[in-house]
């Protein structure tokens, strides 16, 4: 955690000392959230909320780095008469894009992104750590205002098991996979 967070300011101080060319932001939005690898998996409705940066490297490209609390999880069928119930992951996010201005107001983006669990409900044995990648684009109606749609693919297992959990066996990785639909502000 204290990793992270070091990695996070040491990029925020980067764009810090590149002001002329870097601008900062607050975000927030919808999130879709599943948990890929499982059949039985519904969408889950959440959202997200935090802070960017966004640091020009050359002409049109940009590094994007933020810090996002991210409401995840997804709602799963109770087995033989069980009752449904849902799985609510939170996480602290950090995704490092890279972003490419296509046009003045559209970009597309990508790049990886650590998160790490705060909490959970509903869920034991989950890993504290989840890697995944992002894709995405985004539009600005005016040099301050823009929305964004961006597809998170899990990388990494939600479960912190070794194949065998409760006497099953288990070969499916279950992934944090979110769509996400935000807006934001740059000053």
């Amino acid at each position: 955690m204290k990793k992270i967070i070091l990695c996070a300011i040491a990029i925020m101080a980067f764009g810090f000392a590149n002001a002329q060319k870097t601008r900062f932001g607050v975000k927030g939005g919808l999130n879709i959230a599943t948990i890929g690898g499982a059949d039985e998996s519904n969408a889950l409705v959440g959202f997200q909320l935090g802070g960017f940066a966004e640091i020009n490297v050359w002409k049109k490209l940009f590094i994007q780095p933020e810090l996002l609390f991210s409401a995840q999880g997804a709602k799963f069928d109770g087995y033989n008469g069980e009752r449904d119930y849902t799985v609510n992951l939170n996480y602290i996010n950090v995704p490092v894009l890279a972003k490419y201005y296509i046009t003045k107001q559209f970009s597309v983006e990508a790049g990886p992104q650590l998160g790490l669990l705060v909490s959970s409900k509903n869920i034991e044995d989950e890993k504290s750590v989840d890697v995944a990648f992002n894709l995405g684009a985004g539009y600005n109606f005016t040099d301050n205002f823009s929305v964004g749609i961006r597809y998170t693919i899990g990388l990494s297992n939600v479960y912190d098991y070794n194949d065998r959990f409760d006497g099953y066996y288990y070969d499916n990785r279950y992934t944090n996979n979110v769509l996400a639909l935000t807006a934001a502000y740059k000053f």
